[in-house]
Order: C-alpha cells, then sequence, then structure tokens
C-alpha cells in the first residue's frame, strides 16, 4: 500500500487519526473505493464521491446504522461520513459456506423481525444513483405502489425503457397488490439485498452493503436475493423459515416482488428490463 495524501487528508479529517497506507479498490460503479490502513491499526474501506447529492453518503451511512441496532444480519460499522465520502470498517473476505448461508437466514430473520412502526422511513434515500422515497404510508401496498412501482415505472417510460404496453400491463397489477400479498407488520429490510451487496467474511458469514434501508414486506429482500442468484440461497431460506416461517404461497410472488429491482435496472441500463418487469407483471392478471 502506497499513500495518496488528499485521500489520506481527507480520511485523517473525518478520523481524527493518521492514515499511514492507501490503496485502491476496484469493483464499484458509482463511489471510487480506497483501503485505508490507520496508525491504530485499524483497516477501512473509504468511498468518495465529490459530485454526490449532499445527502447521498450520510444516507446509507443511516441505513448501516439503522440495520446494526437490530442486532441480526452483519453490517459494517461506520467510522465517518460526510457529503463527499463515506468510512467503514474493513470486512476481509472469505469464502462462501453452507453454514455462513445458514447463520446468514437467520440473522436476516432476525433483522426483519426488529421491525419499524410503519412502512417506508423518517428520510429518503438511494437505490444505486436514483434517489428512493421513503415518506410512510399505511400499508404496504399503498407503499409499494407509490413509493416503488410507479415512480420507477414513470422514470423507466421517460427514458424509453419500457413500452406503452409494458407500462400498461405492469400498471394493471397496481390495484390488485393488496388482495395478491398478504398484509405484515413491517419489516426491517436491506432493500437492495442482490448477490453483489453481500460479502462473505473469513469467518465464512455474509455481511451485507450498500443498503436502500426502509421498513416494507420481508418477501422484497428474499425476492431480491433469488432474482441475480446466491450461493446456497436454498439454505439461507431454509434457516430463515426455521426462525421466521413465511406465508402461504410466498414463492408464488417472489416476481410481483422483484417488479421494483427490474423497474429500477431499467431505468438504470435499458436493455430487457423494463420487459422483464412486464413479464413479471403478467403472471399475475
Amino acid at each position: 500500500m502506497t499513500r495518496l495524501p488528499l485521500v489520506a487528508r481527507r480520511a485523517e479529517e473525518l478520523l481524527g487519526a493518521a492514515v499511514v497506507a492507501t490503496a485502491p479498490i476496484a469493483g464499484g460503479d458509482i463511489s471510487t473505493a480506497t483501503r485505508l490502513r490507520l496508525s491504530d491499526g485499524t483497516t477501512a474501506l473509504m468511498k468518495t464521491h465529490p459530485h454526490a447529492p449532499p445527502d447521498f453518503f450520510e444516507a446509507e451511512a443511516k441505513g448501516l446504522r439503522w440495520l446494526a441496532e437490530a442486532g441480526g444480519i452483519q453490517v459494517p460499522e461506520v467510522l465517518g461520513v460526510d457529503h463527499e465520502c463515506l468510512i467503514l470498517r474493513w470486512v476481509e473476505p472469505g469464502k462462501n459456506t453452507a453454514d455462513g448461508a445458514a447463520a446468514f437466514g437467520r440473522a436476516l430473520a432476525s433483522t426483519h423481525g426488529a421491525g419499524a412502526p410503519t412502512y417506508g422511513l423518517d428520510h429518503d434515500g438511494y437505490i444505486g444513483k436514483l434517489p428512493l422515497p421513503n415518506r410512510p404510508t399505511d400499508t404496504w401496498a399503498e407503499f409499494y405502489a407509490v413509493r416503488r412501482v410507479l415512480p420507477y415505472l414513470q422514470l423507466a417510460r421517460d427514458r424509453g425503457a419500457v413500452s406503452d404496453q409494458e407500462a400498461a400491463d405492469i400498471e394493471a397489477v397496481v390495484p390488485r397488490l393488496a388482495d395478491l400479498v398478504p398484509e405484515e407488520p413491517p419489516a426491517r429490510l436491506h432493500g437492495d439485498l442482490w448477490n453483489g451487496n453481500v460479502l462473505w467474511g473469513l469467518d465464512g458469514r455474509p455481511w451485507v452493503i450498500d443498503p436502500a434501508a426502509h421498513a416494507g414486506h420481508r418477501e422484497s429482500d428474499l425476492a431480491m436475493l433469488a432474482l441475480f442468484g446466491l450461493p446456497h440461497l436454498p439454505r439461507v431460506l431454509e434457516a430463515y423459515a426455521e426462525v421466521a416461517p413465511l406465508a402461504e404461497g410466498w414463492q408464488d410472488r417472489v416476481a410481483l416482488h422483484q417488479l421494483f429491482p427490474l423497474l429500477v435496472h431499467a431505468c438504470l441500463f435499458g436493455g430487457g428490463y423494463g420487459a422483464r418487469a412486464a413479464t413479471a407483471a403478467r403472471l399475475y392478471a
């Protein structure tokens, strides 16, 4: 590791500790990631984005702390944050294991069970580069409709990522949400729980990063895990259900909960994601 003076100086201002070495980390497509070694022996990860919205990193830090309060899934400790960067305690990566997956399933159930007073959150956030509205609603069906599906469907239409017919197919399912999904108490969600945001530690147990945290329906996090695959996912789900059994027919609702992330991907990447969202919606016509 060498020492990048500007990065090191910014971290030292936030942490009040000397940075003795820095090293760039590959992988992020939104922020620049740098590994830091501090004079007290701490290793940290610093994420920087000079043109980020003023609350971009603060929203992520709040989400991580909110998830950590539940005492379930492991999240990196927030060491420092401001409008241009976020500094987290480093998590040394390891290999995925079936035992770790089972522990993750139980921990995720515990985090979900910590709950929240209502659907949404007391502050808005971000999912990828996109703003994430979280203003609370009284029911999950309303929250999913007006804070998740419809705003991103409109943005996808504006960006030419869905056709008029595809949009109509997706809109048609919205009035039926309350009948399709059993109402449950608000669950404490990661909110963007795809494989890339699950980091397997040295002990084989996963940590979660980059949340779009909010209170919602717990089936949403599980559906997101299934969307792009996760090592040992059947073991995760089995262990989860041992702690917190899922409502009957939850497997049939997976595609419904995937509407939101598919629309997010349509907004960000275009391609076939809008068509995939419409195909998912037609399952519930």
